[in-house]
């Protein structure tokens, strides 16, 4: 009886080795490239990349970008990217900027002009402010 248990025990023992030594290469990645090993190993990656939500990393939000340029004859010149006012209606858009680049500021600001960048296709790519301060 106890040689059976002796041969059970070294089975279990091998078969965790032998587990183990294949964990083993597939942490460190111990597979030829042609191999069903290595495109398990890729497959498995690429689905973790693409099948994560970004809340899995508590990924956050750019902030607006809005980035002050040298001013002339007393304007302070803004420009800020198209998200800053992605969405407000055009009578809206002055009022929003003001309140964006003030915020920035952290002081009030008066708007004087609100000029929209276009790309070739009609689209803005951003606006341009000039304030006073």
């Amino acid at each position: 009886m106890r040689a059976r248990l002796g041969e059970r025990d070294r089975l279990a023992i091998e078969t965790m080795a032998m587990l183990w030594r294949r964990v083993g290469r597939f942490v460190l990645w111990d597979y030829p490239r042609a191999c069903w090993q290595y495109d398990l190993m890729v497959g498995l990656i690429l689905a973790f990349i693409f099948l994560t939500p970004p809340g899995v990393f508590r990924d956050k939000p750019r902030p607006p970008s809005i980035v002050g340029l040298q001013g002339h004859e007393g304007l302070d010149v803004f420009l800020l990217g198209p998200e800053v006012l992605q969405g407000v209606p055009e009578p809206q858009r002055a009022s929003k900027a003001t309140a964006e680049i003030a915020k920035k500021l952290g002081r009030r600001v008066t708007l004087v002009r609100l000029d929209t960048i276009l790309d070739a296709e009609n689209e803005p790519t951003g606006y341009m402010a000039l304030v006073k301060p």
